[in-house]
């Protein structure tokens, strides 16, 4: 039996090694990017460019087939629910959790449901996304340990893992919002 059901599974899987593969080669580089380029220019333009990427992925996927009232409705809503935590949370460092640990669980969860939708049986693919994503971001704090100038932070994995549950919640219900619509017009 292959390990891939379909080559945009073994995509989405290797897309998912390589966000990865880029967040843990970071790590012993943090403090020299800090130092190079100052804490300013990380905390709030790396975080703003990510969101521009983030933002770009989701509005091409999105003019694929025109949004329904309900999917925009739940992408405004996912929208405002990011901009409050992002506007509150107290060190700017932090967001790159959201934008870091919610990209792999979506590559996650994706890869998983398309699994799903080949024919293979993936229980509950959201929770397992989830998980997956949040064993990837205790290992990216184990790894931290073992760096003298990084600190491993229990807080970090709980943002790593509130980062997962956000994206996959925000994927599901838009995914269930387009579900709907198709149903309504017949597609």
């Amino acid at each position: 039996m292959p390990a891939f059901t379909s080559a945009r599974e073994k995509r989405l899987w290797f897309w998912t090694l390589a966000v990865v593969v880029a967040i843990y080669s970071t790590l012993g580089l943090a403090q020299t990017l800090v130092d190079t380029l100052g804490s300013e220019f990380l905390s709030v333009w790396l975080f703003l460019l990510g969101c521009i990427l983030v933002l770009s992925a989701v509005i091409t996927q999105g003019l694929k087939v025109r949004p329904s009232g309900m999917e925009i409705a739940i992408a405004l809503g996912v929208a405002a629910a990011y901009l409050l935590i992002v506007v509150r949370m107290a060190v700017p460092t932090e967001r790159s959790h959201l934008v870091e640990y919610g990209v792999v669980a979506i590559f996650v969860y994706e890869a998983l449901l398309e699994r799903t939708g080949q024919g293979r049986r993936v229980p509950v693919p959201g929770v397992l996304a989830i998980a997956i994503a949040s064993v990837i971001g205790v290992i990216d704090e184990g790894i931290q340990w073992f760096l003298p100038s990084r600190v491993m932070d229990p807080v970090d994995m709980l943002f790593n893992t509130l980062a997962a549950v956000m994206a996959v919640v925000a994927s599901g219900a838009l995914r269930w919002a387009r579900q709907r619509a198709n149903r309504f017009l017949g597609r």
